[in-house]
């Protein structure tokens, strides 16, 4: 059973930072990443990483955020930088495997508000 298991977010300020992390149970994938969505909105990806550390980010968080990988331990990270209010969601890991199956973490809350 594979599974992705999120941390890192909770209630900041605009401007303010977090750290997202995403541990999942086995390496199997050819990329991870981050999608969100708010409340009566669809969910968007917001940054995507490869297996080789290729990335690509929504126009929107370009500059303010950085999504990196660390394969030895499984896990994705998402530094947040800059946050802005229009960033409240719920952020979910996400991984595709190389045999192109998709899974989705539970989700963890970001709130920017003052």
């Amino acid at each position: 059973q594979v599974q992705l298991v999120e941390s890192g977010g909770g209630s900041v300020q605009p401007g303010g930072s977090l750290r997202l992390s995403c541990a999942a149970s086995r390496n199997i994938f050819r990329t991870m990443g981050w999608y969100r969505q708010a409340p009566g909105k669809e969910r968007e990806l917001v940054a995507i990483i490869s297996s080789g550390a290729t990335t690509t980010y929504v126009d929107s968080v370009k500059g303010r955020f950085t999504i990196s990988r660390d394969n030895a331990k499984n896990t994705v990270y998402l530094q947040m930088n800059s946050l802005k209010p229009e960033d409240t969601a719920v952020y979910y890991c996400y991984a595709k495997s190389y045999d192109y199956t998709t899974y989705w973490g539970k989700g963890t809350l970001v709130t920017v508000s003052s």
